[in-house]
């Protein structure tokens, strides 16, 4: 096998693993038998920002390519709505052949280029938490690769034990081969997006609190500007949407679907394109631009769903030093952590190029998925400023303290204690996660640094 260095999104952390490619089942298995003493971990698009798909010094086991989007490994019932998918298969993929067919994945994340694998096993979520839950809730059933090369059938009633950690569980269960996903039928591929901008923190929280119309709306999101201060603190751009009806356009291909990407990020950016005062200029050109009274308009599925996704390699914006995505959620009543966690960054003059809120919906049975009933921010700072760890340490226990946690598919920072007090099922998972690989095969850079297993 060769080796090959790695790295998570957000370009940080590099180590090297042997690394093996293999799609099928019978290879993913034949590579099962030659992982040496570090273990394996599965690997889809290499999406996770940190080093979830890592695995230093031992084997990583590549399942998908980013090319696959011709004969995709798909079965589809338009009677029932349910998608049988190879794990390796991406949401690109799958958009490209449900949306010209009237259909649309359950739940997106910001980018389509994540596998059916990596969705199950990071859990992820989108602008429709709040309505519809995580992709887990979506699941019917999955395939499971175990590490003693058994194959296992899951789903919420059969094995629901098993199904519910391997949800969540960041691939140290078991490879996904397999699963059948519900989707959601849509009319256009438009969506119907109203767009409002809000002058500060408090507009923010009231606009999207379960009190108001919110819930009114699939999807909803806000970005906010983390750089804002005095009586414009947290100010944000919210935009809420549903699918757009037949009714609601006027077009002669109502399902036209057209992913294809615009641009490229150059192969080489100084550290510190982004920084201070160009990310205080783009969130103040961002701010104006949009409409001060609300304004409603169509979007395509592309546009609102994964604008970042029309520039190839954008993580290549913040140079060779990478950025750490950051994740956290907090219960829906303590909006005074949310407040003051914006004033430390906004005090501390670290900006996010992208910082969105969103207001999340129950949890599901998972005991490893990040989303609970409360608030998530997500931010992106560059890897490299000064600081940065005391800063996001003192973040840290404001979140731990509220009774909240972080997400660990795009975590590249929290010590293990924060997983610990963050997650109140680890014990029970790590007890499933046991049963499922006794021999503690599934590792990865991840699951070192949080002590999610045991050894080196």
């Amino acid at each position: 096998m060769p080796h090959k260095r790695l790295s998570g999104w957000g370009r940080t952390a590099w180590t090297v693993a042997d690394v093996v490619s293999a799609r099928e089942p019978d290879a993913i298995a034949h590579a099962l038998t030659e992982v040496g003493p570090r273990g394996a971990i599965a690997r889809g698009l290499g999406r996770s920002y940190g080093a979830a798909a890592q695995n230093a010094g031992g084997t990583v086991i590549e399942i998908a390519s980013e090319t696959d989007y011709e004969g995709a490994d798909i079965t589809f019932s338009p009677e029932t709505g349910i998608i049988d998918v190879a794990s390796s298969v991406s949401l690109d993929a799958i958009l490209r052949f449900s949306v010209p067919r009237g259909w649309f994945v359950p739940v997106t994340p910001g980018t389509r280029f994540v596998t059916v694998g990596g969705a199950i096993a990071s859990d992820v979520h989108g602008k429709n938490h709040h309505v519809d839950g995580s992709f887990g809730q979506h699941v019917r059933s999955m395939t499971v690769l175990l590490s003693n090369g058994e194959v296992v059938e899951l789903s919420p009633h059969q094995n629901p034990e098993w199904f519910w950690a391997t949800v969540g569980g960041m691939g140290l269960t078991g490879i996904v081969l397999r699963a059948q996903v519900a989707l959601l039928p849509i009319e256009t591929s438009q969506v119907l997006v109203e767009t409002e901008r809000l002058g500060n923190f408090d507009a923010v929280c009231a606009a999207m609190s379960a009190d108001g119309d919110d819930d009114r709306y699939r999807y909803s999101v806000c970005w906010v500007d983390l750089l804002a201060t005095g009586a414009s603190m947290g100010r944000g751009v919210l935009t809420r949407g549903n699918h757009a009806q037949l009714s609601e356009v006027s077009s002669d291909e109502p399902l036209k679907y057209d992913p294809r990407l615009r641009v490229s990020a150059p192969g080489w950016v100084p550290n510190g394109l982004l920084n201070k005062l160009s990310i205080r200029a783009f969130n103040e050109v961002w701010y104006r631009k949009a409409p001060s009274q609300r304004h409603v308009g169509c979007e395509s599925i592309p546009a609102f769903f994964h604008p970042l996704d029309g520039v190839t390699n954008w993580n290549r914006l913040y140079g060779n030093q990478g950025f750490i995505q950051y994740q956290f959620i907090v219960p829906l009543d303590r909006t005074d952590v949310l407040r003051r966690v914006i004033e430390t960054f906004s005090e501390a003059g670290v900006g996010s190029f992208l910082a969105v809120l969103k207001r999340m919906g129950p949890q599901n049975l998972a005991p490893m998925s990040f989303p609970t009933e409360g608030w998530t921010l997500t931010l992106d700072m560059a890897a490299g400023l000064k600081g940065l760890p005391e800063l996001l340490a003192r973040v840290d226990a404001m979140v731990l303290d509220a009774g909240g946690r972080h997400y660990l598919a795009k975590d590249s920072h929290v010590a293990p204690s924060a997983v610990r007090r963050g997650y109140p099922r680890l014990d029970e998972w790590l007890s499933v996660r046991e049963a499922m690989d006794p021999a503690g095969m599934w590792r990865s850079d991840l699951s070192r640094r949080l002590g999610l297993v045991q050894g080196a």
